[in-house]
């Protein structure tokens, strides 16, 4: 029976495809809104700027991740990854086999769906067999006759591994003594020619885009397609990739939208549209104009078609990127951002191997902090991070004014804490959940099952999580309390909450000892740095180079972390760090921290 509903679905996509629109997106990776047709001077882009006079610009349009994984995630799924564990950064996380990806659904309903060509989803057994075809030669054209297509062409030309200028060249559009830096960069010449570089790949992307849109039109589909242009999330140079902020989240964003679907669309060509839009829109979307019904798992809020919602807010967040653990959540209404810092004790810029690898100006600007040179508003990227951040982007574009102590904020401050508190609740965010206790809790089921259920004390986590991020000793006694929990998690950011305190910790000193033995090794890492600040160094160092060697893949690199902010906070020396990891035989992304520091020679 199920086969032949679909065979009916797909008779009558094809029957009245001339009724639905096909669907063209154009994705570039790394850029915010660096184009002409945004207002940035320095761009030249032509082509995006044309597309921009002929469609929709959305001046509010956020991936909700900064990161191409996570962020195409959110996109597959039509979900939160937060829900459903696939959140971190090249991971691979199985959800609940009734929860098909978008391509799927749309393929039943008669689409021809195309991706050229990157995947790169966290979720378990996603690839290129959810599509008709996913490939560097994926495209609409090998559709049968009729059929409506969905289709996407990714470009790298503006990729991080891009940003730096190839051997041997020197000229650039811009003269890197002329480029205007952000306040958060320190002012050197590898960091000009970098951002000089990156203008003259976006300019290379946009011939890209234009190349696409031109063979639309040749092959006369241009009045039949409606076309989105977007960056997969913010900027590629230091600051912005990987960071929750403006320039980590928030991406251009253009809609086409022929004559014939006009009545789809919320304003006229050319013209600026306001709504708030983020990725997990996107899907939802897509299904609203194509006549698709909308899964019920699907999160976001079409923005087009006859089932357009208006948002008041998204919801941003960021897990493991690339190797290292970092806890943040955020909402945007548009007017202010919101932060939270769960893990305020590490700063946003810890030692990406790869950017360190790819990008000169990122270590540029470390060196720069490093000998002192830089000043306030630069030397915080490298510094642990405020608890709460509150920043009004029209106000402060590069997001340098935290007001969240600001009295006259209070009041906002409290609402928007409250409204990324309720989000986080309705849809059960496993932000709580250490990456190395997944299939030790999730057990049978998927970790989107175990979060739903009520094993999953999210309440209490939130309660333990945020005082813990608080930085405030007067919660000491209550994480005692919780050190002895039967549930792990609670174990977990009770010590968590001990380690950001660090010595102001010292009365739990004694409450931690035990946590040394924990039956998790996610607890005994945690609780091993924690009691490193209160004298216990040899203790910490013993329990964290046993967990590197017997710990899960995820394990083991929580305690590689921990062992390098051993060495940075001066609890142990260089020579004990790189001991602890000589001979290890590891996988990305564990070997990276291991090389870094084996890399490394006294001073």
């Amino acid at each position: 029976m199920k086969y032949l509903v679909l065979v009916f679905l797909g008779l009558v996509g094809l029957s009245h495809a001339a009724d639905r629109p096909n669907i063209l997106w154009v994705t570039s990776e790394d850029n915010s809104p660096y184009l002409g047709c945004y207002g940035d001077k320095l761009a030249v882009t032509p082509h995006l700027d044309k597309l921009a006079s002929e469609g929709l610009r959305y001046r509010h349009a956020y991936s909700n991740a900064p990161v191409c994984s996570t962020a195409r995630t959110t996109l597959i799924t039509g979900m939160y990854p937060t829900s459903l564990g696939v959140q971190n950064h090249r991971s691979s996380v199985a959800i609940p086999a009734d929860f098909k990806l978008y391509p799927q659904y749309l393929r039943e309903a008669g689409y021809y769906c195309t991706n050229n060509s990157k995947t790169d989803y966290n979720v378990a057994g996603a690839g290129n067999k959810i599509w008709d075809d996913s490939s560097k030669k994926a495209h609409y054209k090998n559709r049968k006759p009729g059929q409506p297509f969905f289709a996407i062409f990714n470009f790298t030309s503006s990729h991080e591994s891009q940003v730096a200028p190839k051997p041997g060249k020197t000229e650039f559009r811009i003269d890197p003594k002329e480029m205007q830096l952000p306040p958060y960069h320190p002012d050197t010449m590898t960091i000009r020619k970098d951002w000089a570089n990156y203008y003259d790949q976006i300019t290379v992307m946009d011939q890209q885009v234009g190349d696409v849109l031109d063979e639309l039109e040749q092959a006369g589909l241009a009045e039949d397609t409606i076309v989105f242009y977007y960056g997969d999330h913010g900027g590629a140079l230091p600051r912005g990739k990987r960071n929750i902020h403006d320039s980590g989240t928030r991406v251009p964003f253009i809609v086409r939208i022929p004559k014939k679907w006009q009545h789809l669309a919320p304003a006229q060509p050319g013209e600026w549209v306001n709504d708030l839009v983020s990725f997990v829109d996107f899907p939802a979307t897509v299904f609203s104009l194509c006549q698709v019904p909308i899964p019920s798992q699907f999160r976001g809020m079409p923005f087009l078609g006859e089932k357009k919602t208006v948002r008041d807010h998204v919801f941003l967040y960021r897990g493991r990127m690339d190797e290292r653990y970092d806890t943040v959540r955020a909402v945007c209404d548009g007017e202010f951002r919101y932060v939270r810092n769960f893990s305020p004790h590490r700063p946003c810029g810890q030692h990406y191997t790869y950017p360190f690898d790819v990008q000169p100006s990122m270590g540029s600007w470390y060196e720069e902090f490093a000998a002192g040179r830089c000043n306030d508003v630069q030397s915080a990227y490298w510094l642990p991070k405020a608890s709460e951040e509150l920043y009004e982007p029209e106000s402060d574009p590069f997001e340098i004014h935290n007001l969240a102590s600001d009295a006259e904020q209070k009041a906002r401050l409290e609402k928007m804490r409250e409204v990324l508190h309720q989000d986080m609740l309705s849809t059960r965010d496993t932000a709580f959940i250490p990456e190395g206790m997944y299939e030790k809790l999730a057990g049978e089921k998927t970790l989107y099952e175990f979060a739903q259920s009520a094993a999953y004390p999210l309440e209490r986590l939130m309660d333990i999580a945020e005082a813990a991020s608080s930085r405030n000793p007067s919660h000491v006694p209550s994480y005692m309390g919780a050190l002895t929990d039967k549930d792990p998690l609670i174990r977990y950011w009770a010590t968590t909450g001990c380690l950001i305190l660090k010595d102001k910790a010292a009365e739990a000193k004694e409450a931690l000892k035990p946590l040394l033995q924990d039956e998790s090794l996610d607890v005994r890492v945690v609780a091993a740095e924690a009691l490193s600040y209160l004298g216990e160094k040899d203790a910490a160092l013993t329990t964290v180079t046993e967990v590197i060697r017997t710990g899960n893949t995820y394990e083991s690199l929580a305690a590689l972390n921990t062992l390098e902010y051993l060495w940075r906070a001066g609890h142990i020396t260089l020579k004990q760090a790189q001991e602890a990891v000589q001979g290890l035989t590891l996988k990305e992304p564990n070997n990276r921290i291991p090389k870094y520091l084996l890399s490394l020679s006294e001073k």
